[in-house]
């Protein structure tokens, strides 16, 4: 195992890739660090403990828990991989997508470009509909408000950090797919999942320690 180890990182070529896709996975935790502007965290944090065994708690798991602290990449990798998936079936029943498809490196490229769009879109979308669903939201204990000063200024505020944040996401996604190791959009899942695993694991031993 560690001559293993050794040996990969023996080739500088491989050293380079590895340390490159570390780096970025650091910035990407980064991020798990900033707040959108507006929003309560207190509040939000009781709200999120109340919905963790729901499926807002599923998708928190995959953003690393970005969505349950309303940080700037809350939205995670999710808008990228819903416009891939849209691209897909479209490819199948569109024509000109269709087309796109069989010319090789020039096709494919369009392709992506039509994905960053969407993502870009899909995340607009999102965001919207997150700050209006933060807005309505309150604590149970006390009836705290998660969002500050709600109205049509924090809603943009919120659609441009989370978009500008999703973007930057799937920037990094493709930057370790082209100059790192593997494929950038499931090792950002991976490192989100496994960021959230110690918390989960000593709430799992809590809740059977109480029974």
């Amino acid at each position: 195992m560690l001559d293993s180890l050794k040996n990969v990182f023996a080739i500088p070529e491989l050293r380079k890739r590895i340390l490159f896709t570390f780096a970025l996975l650091g910035v990407f935790r980064v991020g798990h660090h900033i707040t959108t502007p507006g929003v309560n965290t207190e509040a939000l944090l009781i709200v999120s403990e109340q919905a963790k065994n729901t499926m807002f708690g599923l998708y928190d798991m995959f953003s690393g828990g970005n969505l349950s602290q309303a940080t700037i990449f809350a939205l995670g990798v999710m808008p990228y991989i819903s416009a891939s998936i849209i691209l897909q079936l479209l490819t199948v029943v569109w024509p000109y997508l269709e087309r796109l498809s069989k010319e090789g490196e020039l096709g494919r490229r369009k392709i992506t470009q039509y994905t960053r769009y969407g993502t870009i879109l899909l995340a607009v979308v999102q965001s919207l509909a997150l700050a209006y669903t933060l807005e309505y939201q309150t604590s149970a204990v006390g009836g705290l408000p998660i969002v500050y000063n709600p109205g049509w200024t924090f809603r943009l505020m919120t659609v441009l950090t989370l978009t500008a944040g999703t973007t930057f996401v799937m920037w990094l996604g493709e930057q370790i797919t082209e100059r790192g190791i593997g494929n950038g959009m499931s090792l950002l899942i991976f490192a989100g999942i496994i960021a959230g695993l110690p918390a989960g694991a000593l709430s799992l031993l809590e809740q059977l320690r109480t029974g």
